[in-house]
């Protein structure tokens, strides 16, 4: 017995060290040296304590994640979310590796990766453009939006299926649901980080629900009735909140529960052009940004919904397209209809890299990490190509004909492997994947 009680006090002292060492090595990456030099004091730890960066939100977040879907067991089958439990939804694999460090080289000229050889299918046609494109977080699903004001949900494993040479189970169906009932076209959709509910952002101001874990329903179950035109959607990765960039230069914050809207309570002065093209949260949910039509992209803490940094023209006067976060959380990659892709530092507001050489001036184009964060993709209109550059590098790696009739207005990668979707004005949807 006193055998077990000190295994157990050890135990609790080596948990109690290493929760100290992340509190420190968090508080010095995010420049609080006063206070990480007190916690260090306090708890005698060393103040230089090696620890990855944001490994600390990044547990918070799985353990509220965790806690969250314990509560959610003991709920009836009759509540907001259906859990989906045959869909086996909501359980993300491990990633192929770490995210790239853009803060640890300096000098790479020379060392751009090759990008392996991708391989492409046709996979279904909506009826007007297909304008936008989300897969799930865990990789199984991806979804698309379309002006033809409807929603076509695909099944990897399916895509996947049909792509063999020689399937012996004749033709396959990725398309798994398809949903009506928006009345004007779809500008962004995303996926609840646990539950099988897909939401929607569409011109006729509003954000709809959609379960599709259940196989007959076409409608919403829930809606948002906004006052703006809703132009981007992004899930809290608690699930409990979801951001709407509008026309409006703030984006709504809403309650999911309640539907309670929140907005920033000191914005930053923003003109008439401030409409905003894009929201993303961070992967913790400590920060979101927006990227806007006046060309500015803007940084807002996640919990006071408070504007921490405006960089203002950073795509000149043209409009900022997409932004979206590394999975550190220290730098922004966003795009731009002066047809470049950029990547900014946080903390600075510095402009880190720039990724030249494709253009795009027309069309809401975004740009795109690849799983692994080491490519960056996006669209160049003029060739109707798919152009990579190696991230570190910046430099130009690999163009692939798009096999769209004209430019694809949309490109969304896998969060789990190397695939992708695109999305085109000839209203067809494509999905890519490294040939093995």
């Amino acid at each position: 017995m006193e055998g077990s009680n000190l295994e157990q006090t050890v135990q609790e002292g080596n948990l109690y060290r290493h929760i100290n060492s992340l509190i420190v090595a968090h508080l010095r990456h995010h420049n609080l040296t006063q206070a990480a030099r007190a916690v260090a004091l306090a708890t005698m730890t060393p103040l230089d304590v090696e620890a990855p960066p944001n490994k600390l939100l990044e547990l918070v977040a799985k353990g509220l994640a965790v806690e969250k879907d314990e509560m959610l067991k003991g709920i009836s089958s009759s509540t907001l979310f259906d859990l989906g439990a045959a869909l086996a939804y909501g359980s993300s694999p491990d990633p192929r590796v770490s995210s790239v460090d853009f803060s640890t080289v300096q000098d790479t000229k020379g060392s751009s990766k090759s990008f392996r050889k991708h391989e492409t299918r046709h996979l279904s046609e909506h009826k007007n453009i297909a304008r936008c494109a989300r897969f799930s977080p865990d990789g199984r699903f991806v979804a698309t939006g379309s002006a033809d004001n409807s929603i076509k949900l695909f099944e990897i494993s399916k895509i996947k299926q049909m792509m063999l040479p020689d399937s012996k189970d004749g033709p396959v169906r990725p398309v798994i649901r398809t949903f009506y009932d928006h009345v004007q076209p779809i500008n962004d959709i995303d996926f609840h980080p646990q539950n099988t509910v897909l939401i929607s952002g569409a011109k006729d101001q509003t954000i709809k629900f959609f379960d599709f874990s259940k196989a007959t329903a076409k409608r919403a179950f829930r809606v948002i009735q906004d006052t703006h035109n809703v132009r981007s959607v992004s899930f809290h990765p608690s699930g409990d909140f979801l951001l709407a960039g509008t026309d409006h230069p703030i984006a709504h914050l809403y309650d999911v529960n309640t539907f309670q809207c929140y907005l920033s309570a000191n914005p930053p002065e923003i003109g008439a052009k401030g409409a905003i093209n894009q929201v993303r949260y961070s992967s913790t949910g400590g920060m979101y940004v927006t990227a806007s039509k006046d060309g500015a992209i803007r940084l807002w803490d996640g919990v006071t919904a408070s504007c921490v940094r405006s960089i203002v023209g950073a795509h000149g006067t043209a409009e900022a397209t997409s932004a979206c976060f590394t999975k550190d959380q220290r730098f922004v990659l966003s795009c731009g209809k002066d047809s470049t892709v950029k990547l900014w530092e946080i903390g600075t507001g510095k402009l880190v890299k720039q990724y030249l050489g494709a253009t795009h001036s027309q069309l809401r184009c975004q740009a795109v990490f690849n799983d692994t964060e080491e490519f960056v993709l996006s669209i160049d209109e003029h060739s109707n190509e798919i152009v990579i550059w190696d991230a570190m590098t910046a430099e130009k790696v690999a163009k692939l004909p798009s096999n769209h009739i004209g430019a694809p207005r949309w490109i969304e990668h896998s969060p789990t492997e190397a695939a992708f979707i695109t999305c085109g004005t000839d209203r067809s949807v494509r999905f890519w994947k490294e040939v093995l």
